[in-house]
């Protein structure tokens, strides 16, 4: 080291010892960044959190909230982790694995400072266990199999017990053979709501999604929970567009929708048309206002949850998807050539002498393929459905998977699908005419 640069060095360490010392007198040294990462220490029970009087229920689109009972000022819940038969959409089921007859389970409610203990029967071949995933709780209710428990074996019956003391969305699953029993459906969402929400947390609609994606190759009847990379069924609560159930609100309300990812590999970033919402939340909780931003796509890590809060003021039918373009497809498949841009007609002559009504994804394929499968004209491998959806208001629908919509219109009659937007005279794209063409752009 130069002389200089020693001189430079001591003079920096210097001053760096002064701003310390100076620090220590402003500071205290048990000065603490955060209170807790652990929600209310200390959480004492309180009186159970009853719906209606304590909070609205969320909706959970093509599922339900999991029934309690109240024993002795404890909110009690039971889970039965069992085999069942699942329905993605019509033409396409599946034996999976879930809770209480269903894949993903139930959405599991609870107020802050709520007791509540939850009893899981296992009715699978293999033993299980529950991982209620960013819940803050003692570590022997965590419901890592062999770590802080024993298994769950056939036909025993486990309870969790433990008092709520957080608020917001969060996810449970089998955390036993995580990957197979995970991938076979063992997954569900948990909400824990404030007991006394502020009044900028008030919402007309407060919706729960949980996303998922799975293997299931045409004409079988049971999830690959090996697949790695190649998902071709994405659901949302378990459903491939267009059997997802729409997200009602009405012009002027303000929407909640928790949004949870419990997907194998894929991130999952989810687009609103037509309105920009706020990001409130997290599954580590709520987010100052200070720190909320706008944006009409949000990014749902793996294992996580985000909330988003937007207030409806377009009427309309707006899609709701992920933007990973494969994601909003039905059981397409990677394993055959590229033919975009080739004519196949002579091909598809040649090879319908053997295989009548064979049509190439090409030129044509997409949409063509797609449409004439819709209409029936096009038989589809036992137990599959079509890559690209159904018909919609004007024509057929090119978008499946993980996707939705949220029907805006100026009223509604309770959870009623009000049907298609019926557009306003003048305000639907059409086709041009060639004095319009002649008059703007020659």
């Amino acid at each position: 080291m130069k002389r200089r640069e020693l001189f430079q060095w001591g003079a920096l360490a210097g001053g760096a010892l002064l701003l310390g010392s100076s620090g220590r007198a402003q500071t205290p040294t048990n000065r603490r960044w955060e209170a807790s990462y652990a929600g209310t220490l200390g959480q004492k029970p309180q009186e159970p959190g009853l719906p209606g009087k304590h909070y609205t229920p969320v909706k959970t689109p093509n599922n339900r909230s999991l029934p309690f009972r109240i024993v002795d000022g404890v909110k009690v819940f039971h889970l039965v982790a069992e085999e069942v038969w699942h329905e993605f959409a019509p033409g396409l089921k599946a034996q999976c694995w879930g809770y209480n007859g269903d894949t993903p389970g139930p959405t599991i409610e609870a107020v802050e400072g709520d007791h509540i203990r939850i009893y899981v029967t296992n009715r699978l071949p293999a033993p299980t266990s529950v991982h209620w995933h960013g819940v803050f709780l003692p570590n022997g209710m965590d419901g890592v199999s062999g770590l802080t428990q024993p298994h769950i074996l056939p036909g025993e019956t486990f309870v969790y017990e433990w008092v709520v003391r957080q608020t917001g969305t969060y996810l449970y699953h089998s955390h036993h053979n995580t990957m197979v029993q995970e991938g076979m459906g063992l997954v569900g969402l948990m909400v824990f709501h404030p007991r006394r929400p502020a009044p900028e947390e008030q919402v007309q609609r407060d919706y729960a999604l949980l996303l998922n994606e799975w293997r299931i190759d045409p004409g079988t009847y049971r999830p690959n929970p090996n697949e790695m990379t190649d998902f071709n069924i994405l659901t949302i609560n378990g459903k491939a567009f267009p059997a997802t159930e729409p997200l009602l609100a009405e012009v002027g309300d303000r929407v909640r929708v928790r949004i949870g990812n419990l997907s194998a590999m894929s991130h999952h970033p989810i687009h609103l048309h037509g309105h920009a919402f706020k990001i409130v939340e997290t599954d580590g909780g709520k987010l100052p206002s200070s720190a909320q931003w706008w944006e009409t796509t949000v990014l749902v890590p793996v294992g996580s949850t985000r909330t988003i809060e937007f207030v409806a003021t377009e009427p309309g039918d707006w899609a709701m998807h992920c933007h990973m373009t494969h994601h909003i497809m039905n059981q397409m498949g990677h394993d055959f050539p590229n033919m975009v841009g080739i004519n196949p007609r002579g091909l598809d002559r040649q090879i319908g002498r053997l295989v009548p009504g064979y049509m190439t994804m090409g030129q044509d394929g997409g949409e063509g393929m797609a449409e004439h499968i819709a209409m029936g004209h096009m038989p589809i491998p036992e137990n599959s459905i079509p890559m690209l959806s159904a018909e919609g208001p004007f024509s057929y629908m090119t978008m499946g998977g993980m996707a939705t919509v949220v029907k805006v219109r100026e009223r509604l009659e309770g959870d009623r699908d009000p049907g298609w937007y019926r557009h306003p005279e003048g305000t639907v794209a059409r086709l041009a005419t060639d004095e319009e063409i002649a008059r703007d752009l020659e």
